[in-house]
Parts: structure tokens; sequence; C-alpha cells
């Protein structure tokens, strides 16, 4: 077994301050396009997830103001593996993306919406990442890597 450098670590890695605060700013967007219905929320998220989810997380708005969040207050940093939380990333950007065709498509999407806020929520106040435990349920049963 090899050993991470520091590097490999920083890699592989990121802060559960950041996260949380992401899903936060996750679930009270997803909460005001249930409430308002704008086309522009899913489009933002849509953006915003695909960012995140394919490796250009420094772009992302929410994280930008996640990490400013986190530097400002001091907020703890500790450390959490990356992979799961852009897995993660992926599954809410098919459900962001699912919102956006439904609206679309004039077909109701509330229950789309509730989930995903319903996920970010639990990410959010509980710490707990419902996609982190679909990756290590997939890699148990060795689905994915």
């Amino acid at each position: 077994m090899s050993k991470l450098t520091p590097v490999n670590i920083a890699q592989v890695t990121t802060n559960e301050s950041k996260i949380r605060l992401i899903a936060l700013f996750v679930f009270t967007t997803t909460v005001l396009y249930i409430l308002t219905k704008l086309i522009y929320i899913p489009l933002f998220l849509v953006l915003d997830f695909a960012l995140r989810a394919f490796d250009f997380g420094k772009y992302s708005p929410l994280a930008i103001l996640s990490e400013s969040l986190v530097k400002t207050f001091k907020l703890p940093f500790k450390q959490v593996y990356l992979p799961p939380k852009r897995f993660a990333a992926r599954i809410g950007l098919l459900f962001s993306v699912a919102i956006l065709l439904l609206q679309l498509f004039d077909i109701n999407n509330l229950a789309v919406s509730i989930i995903l806020a319903f996920c970010a929520a639990l990410e959010s106040f509980l710490g707990f990442c419902a996609g982190c435990y679909v990756f290590s349920y997939l890699q148990k049963f060795k689905l994915i890597k």
C-alpha cells in the first residue's frame, strides 16, 4: 500500500465546513425555487453542480461564497474524502437537470425539488451525505472505484 504525499492528500480531501455551507446554500436556493418557480434558479444549480461535479469547483459560485465564509468566520477545517462528495455533486447535478427539464416541459417537479432540498438539508444540518452513502454502497459492491 502506498503512502499519500501531502500533495495527494490535498487532491483527495476537502473541508467539511465548506461542504456543509454549500449544502446550506443549495437547500435555501432550492426552497426559494419551490416558492417562486423562477427558471433561473435550476439553471444556476445546474451550472454550479456541474462545476463542482467535474473538478472545476474553484469556479463554483457556491463554493467560492462558502470558502469566503469559512475564512471570514474562521470555521474549523475538518478533512473529508473528496470522491464521495464529487459523486454527490453529480447526483445533485442530475436532480437539478431533472428539475429544469420538468419545468421546461411544464411537468410538476415538486417531488424532485423536495428530494434535492431534503438531501441538502441532511448534509448541511446533520452532516449526513446521502450521495456519499450511495457512493460507499456502490464501492462495496465494486460498481465504482
